[in-house]
């Protein structure tokens, strides 16, 4: 079962570990991520990351929808780790179950602009966003679980 879909270009770290993990009783974290994917200092490096206790799972966008949408995985307690809208849209697009993504944190880049202290998207996340929207994905932004959501749909 997926208990959190989450988009943070950092994918894990500290807030991911010791909040996001133990609040959600999640026991397996799912890096879906093309590049991640083929990167073995990446996954080495995430490997040592994570929290103790928790499987780790690094897989392209789409192995990473296959293993979600496969029955033999429900039994886990799923945390989804993507760092862009786009996965977020393409996991959303192909895994029924997301119906809420919650935004970490993307940081600033070229043609991005702040829309919280810690998510700036482009204009290419806003068509994504809006897309996401109108099939009635929950769109919210928060840092930490006992954060208040903000949803994104006020903010774009």
């Amino acid at each position: 079962m997926i208990k959190l879909t989450r988009i943070d270009d950092r994918l894990v770290h500290g807030q991911v570990a010791f909040t996001w993990t133990p609040a959600l009783g999640a026991d397996c974290l799912l890096i879906a991520n093309d590049k991640v994917a083929k990167d073995e200092f990446m996954k080495m490096t995430l490997g040592l990351a994570k929290p103790a206790g928790a499987k780790l799972l690094i897989k392209s966008v789409k192995d990473a929808a296959a293993y979600l949408n496969d029955e033999k995985n429900r039994n886990l307690k799923i945390l989804v780790l993507i760092n862009s809208v786009k996965d977020a849209h393409a996991l959303v697009s192909d895994v029924p179950e997301i119906k809420s993504v919650n935004f970490g944190g993307i940081r600033t880049r070229e043609g991005a602009k702040l829309i919280s202290k810690a998510v700036a998207i482009n204009d290419s996340d806003v068509e994504l966003i809006r897309d996401m929207l109108s099939k009635g994905i929950e769109l919210e932004i928060r840092q930490v679980p006992t954060d208040s959501k903000q949803m994104v749909e006020g903010l774009i």
